[in-house]
């Protein structure tokens, strides 16, 4: 008799649905802000070209 009843009491615990938690603004700002990221660095890869490149001499030559 207690093993069926255990199973209908862990049976019962496994259908209780939870609470919904609020959504959370932070994270969504944080996706926000990734994607919108994301779509600038496209954006400026997009514009450059392929052809784009950058002397990395002017970068490394000190200062004059």
């Amino acid at each position: 008799m207690t093993s069926a009843h255990n199973q209908i009491t862990a049976a019962r615990t496994l259908l209780v649905e939870e609470p919904e938690r609020p959504g959370q603004p932070v994270a969504a700002l944080g996706a926000a802000f990734l994607a919108a990221t994301a779509a600038v660095l496209m954006a400026g890869v997009v514009v450059l070209g392929p052809g784009f490149t950058i002397d990395e001499t002017t970068w490394a030559a000190p200062p004059r």
